[in-house]
């Protein structure tokens, strides 16, 4: 009796044994290695934060979704029709929407929402909105303070994901880093600042945007984004299996893991420029004389063609090739001229010496290059040092960590750096030149009674598209003529990933890789 008891126990416990271990053999999950653009966020916030990384789409669903093609897609929203005059939205919500702790997603909800922006650096993406009126529980408006040419941009915005009021007002300032509630397909397990996120999977999540197959639960039940500061060191993670996918590769390593049998690359058009700040405040560059050298020192095609294998373009000015706002006075872009810049250092003062550095009485024209710590950026630091030798200037690099050297330029340490956004609308100019954000993001520590005039007529007083383009692009050119910053390079966005382990999409939705491509994504047995 005892025995046949012994018997069923042992195996009922081979049984359970075998099950669990057939569940964790099913267990879908992915790694995911941050690009180096999206290192260093601090908070997963996005009414507050100054930065966020491609996790915060998974957490947080957004109203409407822009496609590669900028055509945008319904998602929390249903529908919308703008009023003849633009002063009024009517937006209706898909029904059975809940947030992650619960509670309800309803128009109330964007009336709660909305106000929260006040007083924030994203301000600027509800600035229009006067105030939201509740029509029903599905249906809201909002009231404009002047026509928005730019809303349905700045909805589709990663900023403007939609947090868990409920969850907002009893974490306050915590929320985003010890909690983040959203309507996201994964809810937030784990955030260690500067090493990983991990989401896990939201199973009644059913309410996916049409730029999904799948619009219900993911078939990944975890997903982690590590920040793996070292390019090299997350290449070499692909290749012996500690990462499954990564985002934003470095060109160096694109031919290498093409030749990886079980690798996958995919190209998608860049939304970012690489480039040059140059802080206006700081001698020898509060003179424009030797802003503007500095900015004729740099040879892009020999930075396209050394650094980036071809891959990318030459960045022409501040904005992404593909906006109206960029095809500016071609007078006014950007071009490789030596013999001019030395012309102007001479002009400014600055005199050639023995040694190849050029002096202002016994001061040697000697400048901070700041950069940060990737494999990259350090690479085209030391091109741009190299280059700017050229015309006797000696910049010294620094090397910081992508959260301390924001910290260096709110202190105006800073003189000149290498840096990029990742961005595809004009109102960058407003976030990085807007004399209401010195510091940072304003690096070039620019404040200018005509470029704020111009700033605010491009950001406020554009009643349509049309509009709109023509005063950025009139803004555009202005900063332009203030040679406050040097652009670098025109990047395409690789990614790569496993295709041993994971099923990926060959068409990425969206602008960016986001929430309806990891929606898609599966983990091979």
């Amino acid at each position: 009796m005892h025995s046949t008891k012994r018997k069923f126990l042992s195996a009922s416990l081979t049984v359970a044994a075998t099950l669990l271990a057939s569940s964790i053999a099913l267990a879908q999950q992915a790694t995911i290695a941050l690009p180096m653009s999206e290192l260093g966020a601090t908070s997963y916030d996005p009414v507050t934060a100054n930065s966020l990384n491609s996790a915060t789409s998974l957490i947080y669903d957004r109203l409407v979704e822009q496609d590669a093609d900028q055509s945008y897609h319904p998602h929390l929203a249903t529908s919308w029709e703008e009023s003849s005059d633009g002063m009024n939205w009517t937006f209706k919500l898909k029904a059975g929407v809940t947030f992650h702790d619960g509670s309800e997603f309803n128009a109330q909800t964007i009336a709660d929402w909305i106000p929260d922006f006040a007083g924030t650096d994203n301000a600027y993406l509800v600035a229009a909105i006067e105030s939201v009126e509740v029509v029903d529980n599905l249906t809201f408006k909002f009231i404009m303070k002047r026509p928005e040419p730019n809303l349905l941009y700045n909805l589709a915005s990663t900023f403007m994901g939609v947090p868990g009021q409920a969850a907002v007002d009893r974490l306050g300032d915590k929320f985003g880093i010890t909690e983040a509630i959203g309507t996201g397909p994964f809810k937030l397990d784990k955030f260690e600042i500067g090493l990983e996120t991990v989401l896990t999977k939201n199973e009644d999540y059913a309410w996916g945007s049409d730029l999904s197959e799948n619009q219900g639960a993911p078939y990944l039940d975890k997903v982690i984004f590590r920040e793996i500061a070292d390019q090299s060191t997350a290449f070499l993670e692909m290749k012996t299996g500690g990462v499954d996918l990564l985002l934003g590769v470095p060109t160096d390593f694109l031919e290498i893991l093409g030749k990886q049998s079980n690798v996958q690359i995919i190209q998608m058009a860049g939304t970012g420029i690489h480039y040059m700040p140059i802080n206006t405040t700081s001698a020898p560059f509060d003179d424009i004389l030797v802003r503007q050298a500095t900015g004729l020192a740099i040879n892009q095609q020999i930075i396209l063609d050394a650094i980036y294998k071809g891959v990318g373009s030459v960045a022409k000015n501040f904005l992404i090739s593909s906006l109206p706002e960029a095809e500016v006075d071609a007078k006014l872009n950007f071009s490789y001229n030596p013999e001019k810049a030395a012309e102007l250092l001479d002009q400014a003062g600055w005199k050639m010496g023995d040694n190849g550095i050029r002096m202002k009485g016994d001061k040697p024209l000697q400048v901070k290059l700041f950069t940060s710590n990737s494999t990259e950026f350090k690479r085209l630091t030391q091109v741009v040092q190299a280059q700017l030798k050229e015309i006797g200037m000696d910049a010294i690099i620094t090397v910081f960590d992508s959260s301390t050297i924001r910290d260096e330029y709110k202190r105006n340490q800073h003189q000149l750096a290498v840096r990029s956004y990742d961005w595809n609308n004009s109102d960058i100019l407003d976030w990085f030149f807007s004399g209401e954000r010195i510091g940072y993001p304003n690096v070039s520590m620019w404040k200018d009674e005509k470029g704020q005039q111009l700033n605010d007529i491009a950001m406020k007083e554009s009643a349509t598209s049309t509009q709109r383009i023509a005063n950025f692009k009139a803004y555009h050119e202005y900063v332009l003529t203030q040679h406050l910053f040097v652009p670098l390079y025109q990047p395409a966005t690789s990614i790569a990933y496993n295709k041993d382990k994971l099923s990926v999409p060959k068409q990425v939705r969206g602008t960016r890789f986001r929430s309806q491509t990891v929606l898609d994504i599966k983990a091979i047995d």
